[in-house]
């Protein structure tokens, strides 16, 4: 009697033909499903990205926040203040003109200062936020690129960095910048490991903050590419395609910002480099000559110990100091403060090397219990030794700035001794007017008897000043003079010839007060 015959048999195989069709079949490489496993246990679970994150954040706040408000706020920072305290309709003048790259930052600090008010410390607290949050994100890229201690090592290294202290108690974009950019590699490389919608998505928001952060901060997107052609190399069919499409998108929305601001670009032609600036790069981007030094001597013995990674890191290290010293006579770019966002490449580079020395990157290396507990000690000793280091840096990085007057006391003086009637006038080229303005806001000043325009209607950080001042000093019999000529000139040296003539010929000097960097002159009516 003859078997009934049914579908499956038709593709059910034989043991024969399964055994052929599996040794046919495309095996992965030799080792590779090791490597990948010995990865996964390097990142371990959940608890270490928390212990990651959270030890190099609080290291980085405990370094930052102490002395948050205490140190007087620069130049850069009364900027800051000036623009965000705006109302929207002379903010949007104001960038029409000047600093248009920041406007998502001088807007959300606008909305900031609305809530928590401009004293010192509340202007500078979502910088600090923002910096610690980088601590903890250069962690987990540690942990994601390496292992856990190359984490905690990279994120504890860059939490003593003496820059970060100090442009963590800045009220500038610089932190903002540094934290998207860390975001930005953090979400491309989960993106290349498991590839979603979502996340490149996210990776191309990210790549626009980050330009919103800092225009020259996009330059990481350079290291990004090396570490996609790697992928494709790797036999990745799609990331290339994705990457190309995610950072099309973010570099589009930050097009507009962009094409405007090349037309302010002459608003930063101060900014001369000079081969000495090069040489001094160093100690002026991590805040002291031991910190940096040590930091990019280590970083150069990473990029043997990084592997796959080198690339990216190197990259991300090297290149946008190099492209913006090569362009400075064009661009004026090469300042170290906008090029912060490099320093978690070099710590990444850091904890490579040393816990490749301790063997935890080694794929042959044994895991026994010494080798783990020696590998423990000598990341701890590193990160306490650069602490110790540093140490010193950081308490200098909490203090005045010693090119910048001391205009909290030139504030105080005025404050003591002011009477109904007085006048102020300015003189310098260190934005004093703006200055003072912060400085006095909370205290009744003597009028501005020489302002003309206002800043705000010439959408400007600038006033105008009376062209015929002898008219505008009338009915005034007492002025304070807010000079930054220090240098043993008279006070009113290089102010215009015509306002200098009116008060030397209507008015003399019956006190002076002199401080850091700037002079308070009280002048009364002859």
């Amino acid at each position: 009697m003859t078997a009934a015959y049914t579908p499956d048999e038709a593709t059910r195989a034989t043991p024969d033909e399964a055994t052929r069709a599996h040794a046919q079949a495309p095996q992965p490489e030799p080792g590779t499903q090791g490597r990948a496993a010995r990865r996964r246990a390097d990142r371990g679970g959940k608890g270490s990205a928390l212990l990651v994150f959270a030890l190099p954040t609080l290291v980085a706040l405990a370094c930052v926040l102490p002395g948050l408000g205490k140190r007087q706020l620069w130049r850069d920072e009364h900027a800051t203040w000036w623009a965000s305290s705006l109302s929207w309709h002379f903010l949007g003048r104001l960038i029409d003109n000047i600093d248009v790259v920041f406007t998502p930052y001088y807007a959300g600090m606008h909305l900031w200062i609305a809530v928590a008010g401009d004293s010192p410390a509340a202007l500078r607290l979502p910088g600090a936020l923002a910096m610690g949050v980088s601590a903890g994100l250069v962690g987990l890229l540690g942990r994601r690129m390496f292992a856990v201690r190359a984490g905690l090592l990279a994120g504890l290294l860059f939490a003593v960095v003496p820059a970060i202290t100090r442009y963590g108690q800045e009220t500038r974009p610089y932190a903002f910048a540094t934290l998207f950019a860390l975001l930005a590699t953090l979400l491309l490389l989960r993106a290349l490991e498991k590839p979603s919608l979502r996340d490149w998505t996210l990776y191309a928001l990210a790549i626009a903050a980050t330009g919103f952060g800092h225009l020259v901060a996009m330059s990481v997107i350079a290291g990004h590419l090396g570490l996609v052609v790697l992928a494709k190399k790797r036999g990745d069919r799609i990331a290339h395609y994705a990457f190309a499409g995610a950072a099309l998108l973010g570099l589009s929305l930050t097009l507009p910002m962009v094409a405007q601001g090349s037309g302010q670009s002459g608003q930063i032609a101060w900014n001369t480099t000079t081969t000495e600036d090069l040489m001094d790069f160093p100690e002026k981007l991590f805040g002291s000559w031991i910190t940096g030094g040590a930091v990019m001597a280590l970083g150069v013995l990473g990029l043997l110990a990084a592997r796959r990674y080198a690339l990216l890191l190197g990259t991300w290290a090297v290149l946008p100091p190099v492209l913006t010293f090569l362009t400075a006579d064009q661009l004026h770019l090469f300042l170290p403060r906008y090029l912060l966002f490099t320093i978690p490449a070099w710590t990444l580079l850091v904890a490579a090397a040393v816990t490749r020395l301790a063997g935890r990157l080694d794929p042959g290396a044994r895991r026994g219990a010494a080798v783990k507990a020696f590998g423990g000690l000598l990341v701890a000793a590193v990160a306490a030794a650069y602490a110790f280091v540093a140490w010193p840096a950081i308490g200098d990085a909490k203090k005045d700035l010693p090119d910048e007057p001391d205009y909290a006391a030139a504030a105080n003086a005025i404050a003591s001794g002011e009477k109904p009637g007085d006048g102020m006038i300015f003189n310098g080229g260190l934005s004093e007017r703006r200055a003072m303005a912060y400085e006095l806001r909370d205290r009744k000043a003597p009028k501005d008897v020489l302002m003309e325009w206002t800043p705000q209607q010439n959408g400007s950080y600038g006033a105008s000043e009376c062209k015929r001042p002898a008219r505008c000093l009338k009915g005034v019999d007492r002025l304070w003079l807010v000079s930054t000529v220090s240098d043993g000139r008279p006070p009113l040296t290089g102010a215009q010839e015509k306002t200098a003539a009116a008060i030397e010929k209507d008015f003399k000097a019956v006190r002076t007060v002199k401080l850091h960097r700037v002079v308070v002159q009280v002048l009364e009516r002859t």
